[in-house]
């Protein structure tokens, strides 16, 4: 098993989308990368620990690759929007990889290199740095989509992202998904 630390906006869309990817073992949500040991969504809500709010990936990479991650990740997010997503506004929104090895770092900077070459028109503003302590999140975050699909954020925000991912990579979904 392979596992990978991605923030792209509220961690509830990334769940959403790699809960139903092939290949992917275990979505949590949490917080990474920020100073305060132990924070909850509250203080990471400030944007002052530093902290981001990402999903921690476990993946089986005989059946997908890191790089097929990634090209979701940069398909079902604004990777050239600093600090936000949407309307989700503050530093607990950038965009980033939290790579947990070498090859990992080397595959998500050519993969920027390749977008920023070929697919955008703005500049590519997600950031690529080594795993930190992970925090999971509350229980009430955790599959917070699959259990709350008709509350308004979910039905506004989430769902057209799963939708994409759906119609996107429809041969990358999980049978039965």
């Amino acid at each position: 098993m392979e596992t990978t630390t991605l923030g792209g906006g509220c961690f509830w869309c990334l769940e959403a989308v790699y809960d139903e990817m092939q290949g992917v073992v275990s979505v949590e949500s949490g917080y990474m990368g920020g100073a305060l040991p132990n924070p909850d969504y509250r203080s990471v809500c400030t944007g002052e620990t530093g902290h981001v709010e990402v999903v921690q990936v476990t993946f089986d990479p005989a059946i997908t690759s890191f790089r097929e991650i990634l090209e979701v990740f940069f398909a079902i997010h604004d990777p050239t929007s600093m600090d936000r997503q949407g309307n989700d506004a503050g530093t607990q929104y950038r965009s980033v990889i939290f790579y947990h090895s070498e090859e990992q770092r080397r595959i998500a900077q050519e993969m920027i290199a390749e977008l920023s070459r070929d697919g955008y028109n703005r500049p590519i503003v997600t950031e690529v740095r080594p795993a930190a302590p992970f925090y999971i999140a509350e229980d009430y975050h955790q599959e917070y989509f699959r259990n709350n699909p008709r509350q308004p954020y979910c039905a506004f925000v989430v769902s057209p992202k799963v939708k994409k991912f759906r119609e996107k990579f429809a041969a990358k979904m999980r049978k039965g998904a």
